[in-house]
């Protein structure tokens, strides 16, 4: 759990939803990585998922919505709870409260917190990393690439990796986090790093045209080493309409 100084005073005033936080995993798509955004705890090298407190005001959604905006500047983001972190052991609260001591005082910590997780799919080029007043930085980090991190965050990352690959033929991973024009390889790259395996690069894109979701344009991608790959652009109206009936789970 991330909490500024403002969130901090909320708790003590009871402006929160007690013993309620929201962890968010914000994937991004950058040169054939899936990428996560983290955020290391001021003052010490510490990293961890951003995340925060839910207000009295505001649903589960507005108070994702809010933590994601203030993490990367987008407005507009396409997010997806999909778990709740509820065990009442979830880490040793000690060790997390020691190692934070300078951020956060002691007796700020909730005895327990439950914890609702989301997923946020961005475009990677139109973020803007924001650390806040307990953090130092907010940074990209690729999958192979992860720090250790605090509390209980692998296992939150790792279970909304999961359900990102079973709902990818469901979820327009593709319109999110690919940029408005792109090549067939680099959809194709992206649909790996989500899976963590190889494609048939001929079967994928004989049933990618087949599907009708991409538009080819007279444009090529210029500067790369073989045959200049086409530019493709989505359909957004027939892309709805091919993951509302599933027929992606070919990926």
């Amino acid at each position: 759990m991330i909490v500024s100084n403002p969130e901090l005073l909320a708790i003590q005033n009871s402006e929160v939803v007690p013993q309620l936080t929201l962890d968010c995993v914000i994937f991004g798509f950058h040169a054939g990585q899936l990428k996560v955004l983290l955020v290391k705890w001021k003052g010490t090298n510490f990293w961890s998922l951003p995340g925060g407190v839910v207000r009295q005001s505001e649903s589960l959604n507005d108070a994702a919505t809010r933590i994601l905006t203030q993490r990367t500047g987008l407005v507009d983001i396409f997010l997806r709870q999909f778990h709740t972190f509820g065990d009442s052991n979830r880490y040793d609260k000690e060790s997390v409260s020691e190692k934070l001591a300078s951020v956060v005082p002691k007796h700020m910590w909730y005895d327990r917190a439950i914890s609702v997780g989301y997923y946020a799919l961005v475009n990677y080029a139109q973020v803007f990393p924001t650390p806040d007043e307990m953090s130092d930085s907010c940074e990209w980090r690729g999958l192979d690439e992860l720090p250790e991190l605090l509390f209980d965050h692998s296992e939150i990352l790792k279970t909304a990796l999961d359900y990102l690959r079973k709902e990818i033929a469901h979820q327009p991973v593709g319109l999110n986090l690919l940029p408005l024009k792109f090549t067939m390889p680099e959809m194709m790259r992206m649909y790996e790093a989500i899976l963590g395996r190889k494609i048939d690069p001929r079967n994928f894109q004989k049933k990618i045209l087949k599907s009708g979701i991409v538009i080819k344009s007279k444009e090529v991608k210029k500067g790369t080493a073989h045959r200049s790959p086409f530019f493709y652009y989505f359909d957004n109206k027939k892309y709805g309409e091919v993951l509302q009936s599933g027929s992606l789970f070919f990926i």
